[in-house]
């Protein structure tokens, strides 16, 4: 029926009303927490992401426990190495830095739910996800079939250090089969993949490469990492990332690909994580500090529309603050 029978605005006449039809909820059981844990003491301010920092293990130990506190129950980790090599073979070493966290976490903090990224560009020292070829033009090049076996073996590394959920980022052709025949062959039958499964070449990931210092020492990463312009192939990606063993499917960035997060959703019936990444978060930092917008309405609003958006789980360095701000007035 039309106006004046009908008149939308009478389920929003007041605060308790509003919140009573509200179709889409967001709380801090939702999201996830990334930290970047390094071999250094202390913690190290990252510039380009005001209010994050690199931490080292204790203090990855102490921040995992507040944030366990705020009803958060993840923490998605990201190891800066001492040392970095072609190869990367600090992400499958049992003693390299995520692993000896992953350990130190589960050991003090057993029920925080502790989700490995899985890739090498932490770990070489030219910056890619892969090893590293000579084509015949004299150009390197990422050899996608070579690098499956190290992102196999890092995944159980991972695992037997504990990690709870294996997130392999790297967008390899054939990444997710691989990890889930070794984990399976190495007892890990029980262990699900977080497969980043629509990862997108993005101006967005800028801070993030200097927070992790995995910026590309040559070219970029576009052959391997998605067209933004591509969500057929994004659904494409993520129908075979599910053939492949995959439990939960990833689409990164979050706001820029809100209609392919839909896409997946809808195709795959799978849960679904979106990463609100660096730039997302840096956009918001910047406004606020400027005054331009209000921090918390803006962030509450961004984290709603991602999870409208079909996300069941929500990966954001706003995590901690949004959680303080859903917690109920007392």
């Amino acid at each position: 029926m039309a106006f004046p029978a009908t008149r939308m605005r009478r389920l929003r006449t007041t605060p308790v009303l509003r919140d009573l039809v509200r179709e889409t909820r967001l709380a801090a059981a939702d999201l996830v927490m990334p930290f970047f844990v390094h071999t250094e003491p202390g913690r190290r301010p990252i510039a380009a992401m005001p209010g994050c920092e690199r931490l080292s293990i204790d203090e990855l130990v102490r921040e995992a426990g507040e944030v366990h506190a705020l009803g958060i129950p993840a923490v998605l980790l990201f190891g800066i190495p001492a040392q970095k090599d072609p190869e990367g073979s600090g992400a499958w070493d049992d003693e390299g830095i995520v692993q000896l966290a992953i350990r130190a976490l589960k050991a003090t903090h057993p029920d925080v739910l502790v989700i490995a990224d899985l890739c090498l560009c932490e770990y070489t020292d030219h910056g890619h996800c892969g090893l590293l070829v000579g084509g015949e033009d004299g150009m390197a090049r990422v050899d996608n079939d070579a690098s499956l076996d190290l992102l196999a073996r890092a995944a159980v590394a991972q695992a037997r250090a504990g990690a709870d959920i294996i997130a392999p980022s790297d967008m390899m052709d054939g990444r997710v089969g691989a990890i889930r025949a070794a984990l399976d062959e190495d007892g890990f039958t029980h262990t699900p993949i977080m497969a980043y499964s629509a990862k997108f070449a993005s101006a967005f990931y800028g801070p993030f490469r200097e927070a992790a210092g995995s910026t590309p020492a040559f070219g970029d990463r576009r052959s391997y990492q998605m067209d933004p312009g591509n969500s057929d192939e994004a659904l494409r990606e993520a129908a075979l990332d599910v053939q492949e063993g995959a439990d939960v499917l990833m689409v990164k960035p979050a706001l820029p690909y809100l209609d392919v997060l839909w896409r997946i959703k809808q195709q795959s019936g799978m849960p679904v994580a979106a990463y609100n990444v660096s730039g997302e978060y840096a956009m918001v930092k910047a406004a606020a500090a400027a005054g331009y917008l209000d921090e918390r309405s803006t962030v509450l609003e961004t984290l709603t529309s991602i999870r409208r958006a079909g996300a069941d789980i929500v990966i954001t360095y706003h995590a901690k603050d949004a959680a303080r701000w859903l917690r109920p007035t007392p």
